[in-house]
């Protein structure tokens, strides 16, 4: 059953969190930490549950998991922008610049959970008035959002200010960038740390938060990133032999009625009418949506004969729809620019409306399960990783294989994760590891929908730094090498 409620919990801790937790738009607009705390805050475990709490709300703008994160794996050769915004094309296209706005709407959103989590690190240690379990988890959740805010800043831009507790509490905020290895050497250590103070689960109340298994689960695709194999394939068996199943039903992962289930390790919460939603950019316009992010016909025809994903992951023509009030409908190749439709983003309720309470995912089991599978690969070759893609393909409704390679393992991340904001990451992933060949993939013509673009090595391994960042560190803050 789904449960809602810890964005309900958001709502009441806003204010409050408005006046101990400061930080604007802009990373280098931040209000001193001195500034910014009020005396009436940080008594007992109440007020640092309601700050906690407030750690989550930022991933559900607009600028983060409402849209803008999913932009950049419009990049991949899954997703068509299909959108009327001019900066996604360039961002498409790789004929961007610093100006783009597209790399400006998550910046300040990751340094504002930055900075939340900061304060929570920061005060939660000295409160006497709490519960040594709820003080531990929301330690926990706080070193886990920390790290995975760095964690998306390192795979987008590379190297970032590295902003932490002592740069908060004296407000020292205009720094220069950090080494990737020193960012990704404090994601490990949050990490770490989180897994270490999270609990295994949470009850019925708490369902969204953050728990062990989150913790555990990107730390293997951080070691994976880092190629460092058998320290991956430690921490994700931490989470495949961890109260985690599967779903039973793909499909239940997407649905609002059971999307919380044990495979979800961690996902952006949604509630109807709060906040910016993926449905609205994702359904078909004439079905309520803004059709933006349209899988093309080639990941489509990825997909192997019976595999329920597909219908589940995607609509393509001839897929009947229950749309609530609207009826049962059909469908069809005009509804949208390619002919194809995300629907793990989209469900109707009765009214016939889509429904608010769409969580976004982020990482989920069956990632883990292919994340090990790969570095069990990679480590000691093919068909090591066979229990892990066949449990994935089980589920799917597919036969096993046997002695999987990288291509088939290549073949099962982008048809189990399609839409969910992996694939170009994974491909540059593989590129820097003479798996793959980025540039050629993306030469490709596959039509109108998928023309031939060029991406240039290394500069298009990493997106530039907001040129807006860059004019307000006055100098501190230098460009990404190539913009």
């Amino acid at each position: 059953m789904k449960n809602n409620m810890i964005i309900k919990k958001v709502f009441s801790c806003l204010l409050i969190a408005g006046i101990i937790i400061s930080c604007n738009e802009e990373v280098l607009d931040t209000i001193p930490y001195g500034e910014s705390t009020s005396a009436e805050f940080w008594r007992n475990g109440a007020d640092a549950n309601a700050a906690s709490t407030a750690m989550y709300e930022p991933l559900r703008w607009e600028d983060l998991y409402g849209h803008s994160e999913n932009v950049f794996d419009n990049c991949s050769d899954d997703i068509f922008r299909a959108g009327d915004h001019g900066y996604e094309e360039a961002m498409e296209n790789f004929t961007f610049d610093p100006s783009n706005d597209g790399f400006r709407s998550g910046w300040g959103a990751k340094y504002e959970i930055v900075s939340r989590a900061n304060s929570v690190l920061i005060n939660v240690p000295g409160i006497e008035d709490i519960d040594a379990a709820l003080k531990d988890r929301i330690l926990g959740e706080a070193h886990f959002l920390r790290a995975f805010a760095y964690w998306r800043f390192s795979v987008l831009y590379g190297e970032v200010p590295l902003i932490l507790e002592a740069n908060t509490i004296e407000g020292n905020f205009n720094i220069p960038k950090s080494s990737l290895a020193d960012i990704r050497a404090q994601v490990e250590a949050d990490l770490v740390m989180a897994a270490s103070l999270l609990p295994e689960t949470h009850d019925a109340e708490n369902l969204g938060r953050v728990n062990k298994g989150s913790a555990n689960g990107l730390l293997a695709k951080l070691y994976l990133y880092e190629e460092e194999f058998q320290k991956s394939i430690d921490a994700g068996e931490e989470v495949i032999g961890g109260p985690y199943p599967l779903a039973t039903n793909f499909r239940d992962n997407f649905v609002p009625e059971t999307e919380n289930n044990p495979e979800m390790l961690f996902s952006v919460q949604g509630e109807e009418n709060w906040a910016d939603v993926p449905k609205m950019f994702d359904a078909p316009r004439p079905w309520g949506g803004w059709d933006f992010h349209d899988p093309v016909e080639n990941v489509v025809n990825e997909f192997e004969e019976g595999d329920v994903r597909l219908a589940n992951s995607i609509l393509s023509p001839g897929d009947m729809v229950d749309r609530g009030e609207g009826g049962v409908v059909e469908f069809t190749s005009d509804l949208t620019q390619t002919g194809y439709s995300l629907t793990k983003y989209a469900n109707y309720k009765a009214d016939g409306n889509l429904n608010g309470d769409q969580n976004v995912p982020v990482l989920r089991v069956a990632d883990v399960y292919l994340l090990v599978a790969e570095a069990k690969i990679r480590l000691n070759g093919a068909g090591s990783g066979d229990f892990e893609i066949n449990e994935v393909r089980r589920r799917a409704g597919l036969a096993p294989i046997e002695n999987a390679d990288m291509p088939e393992l290549i073949h099962e991340r982008r048809v189990e994760l399609v839409g969910e904001n992996q694939r170009h990451q994974d491909l540059m992933r593989w590129d820097k590891a003479n798996i793959v060949d980025i540039a050629a993939i993306y030469a490709e013509d596959r039509g109108q929908f998928d023309p031939p673009r060029t991406f240039v090595r290394p500069k298009h391994y990493y997106f530039p730094i907001p040129q807006r960042e860059i004019d307000l560190s006055n100098g501190v803050l230098i460009q990404n090498e190539n913009y």
